[in-house]
């Protein structure tokens, strides 16, 4: 039973260790806090300030009640792993270390709540999808994504309105925005900006070679407060243009689509999903703020330091993952080194894994990129 006690130690440690980074014991003073203000009788006069205490007290409870419920666990399992030692019996020393598995797999999840607990990692996101250079290969690559990222949402019980589309000439995409709205959308889903490479035997290639493309892909967080971002709007181009797809006559036959380009930085958003252009334009505003706002954050806060260029070239030296459909079948997250054989479940949404091992490589502290771009299959 010395490995059972080991593996239980292991893990008071690392309870012991989010306690402390979690500032526990603070957070069991502020909920006590927060409890003693709902029961005064004029708690509710204000609904809105009410509301949002609750909502605060109910996150700051999930962290701290299941943190405490385990540590607890792991305490009582060790106790009577001493007991079971001391009595010799090998039937209740075999149910604590059962139950030393099941509280391990707890802990991974509370762990993955520490990776979800960042400023807007409970937004809904925008997911823009643009391919690089290759025409038509690229184009269907960006395709794939944007089929993989519907599905994916699908499974994870989101919801996905397409803002704007660009079909390719014979395939896929040009360009996509998507909306995707539901719990820890940015949280789950800021491991997939950066660039994306495909390696296949292309359909589009008449010599039925091998070919590699490349698409990008960015995420921006859907913000309620616009923080210190201010716009002059003659630093703005907006372009008006006739919605393409889905969306009816009205949609086809006016220029209601709008392109905001904002030209100091280079940043772009384009919206046609409204029925008319002023609503168009009030919804891409909305975006560009966001990602202004992302913009000045990447560049000031230390923990977005690994997102910086990852809006660059769309090509070789920028990857964050690889996708290998031929000769065989693999993709590798290459900041993780998560990787699986089953391409083709990944491509049909079976994200989640990959999602996990990077939100616990955030949680790491890694911030080292060397080598990401080179340590790759051909």
């Amino acid at each position: 039973m010395g490995e059972c006690r080991d593996r239980l130690l292991e893990l008071k440690g690392k309870l012991d260790a989010f306690a402390k980074l979690m500032n526990v014991a603070a957070k069991q003073e502020e909920i006590q806090r927060y409890e003693m203000r709902m029961g005064d009788p004029s708690f509710w006069t204000d609904q809105a300030k009410a509301q949002e205490m609750v909502a605060t007290l109910k996150s700051v409870k999930g962290v701290v009640d299941p943190c405490v419920e385990l540590s607890q666990a792991v305490k009582d399992n060790l106790e009577m792993l001493e007991m079971t030692e001391a009595e010799k019996d090998e039937a209740g020393q075999a149910e604590i270390a059962a139950e030393a598995a099941r509280l391990a797999m707890r802990y991974d999840k509370l762990e993955l709540t520490l990776a979800l607990s960042g400023k807007y990692d409970r937004s809904n996101i925008f997911l823009y999808i643009k391919p690089g250079a290759g025409g038509t290969e690229a184009c269907d690559w960006a395709g794939m994504l944007f089929r993989m990222y519907s599905a994916y949402c699908q499974k994870a019980g989101y919801t996905v309105e397409v803002v704007d589309m660009l079909p390719g000439d014979e395939a896929g995409i040009k360009n996509c925005t998507l909306s995707i709205k539901g719990p820890n959308a940015y949280g789950n889903l800021k491991s997939e900006m950066g660039t994306h490479r495909l390696v296949r035997m292309s359909p589009f290639n008449a010599d039925g070679k091998r070919q590699t493309s490349f698409a990008a892909v960015e995420i921006t967080p859907e913000m309620d407060e616009v923080g210190d971002v201010k716009i002059d709007e003659k630093e703005l181009r907006i372009d008006t243009y006739r919605a393409s797809g889905a969306g009816g006559q009205h949609v086809n036959k006016t220029d209601s689509a709008v392109r905001i380009t904002h030209v100091p930085t280079g940043l772009f958003v384009a919206c046609q999903t409204e029925r008319s252009q002023i609503q168009n334009r009030g919804r891409a505003m909305k975006m560009l703020i966001a990602k202004l706002q992302q913009l000045k954050e990447t560049e000031r806060l230390d923990e977005l330091k690994d997102l910086k260029g990852e809006r660059g070239t769309i090509g070789w030296g920028h990857q964050i993952r690889s996708y290998f459909l031929q000769p065989t079948q693999m993709v590798k997250d290459l900041r993780t080194r998560h990787s699986t054989s089953q391409a083709y479940n990944v491509l049909d949404g079976e994200l989640q894994p990959f999602i996990d091992a990077y939100l616990r490589w955030r949680l790491g502290g890694s911030k080292d990129m060397k080598g990401v771009a080179g340590d790759d299959e051909d």
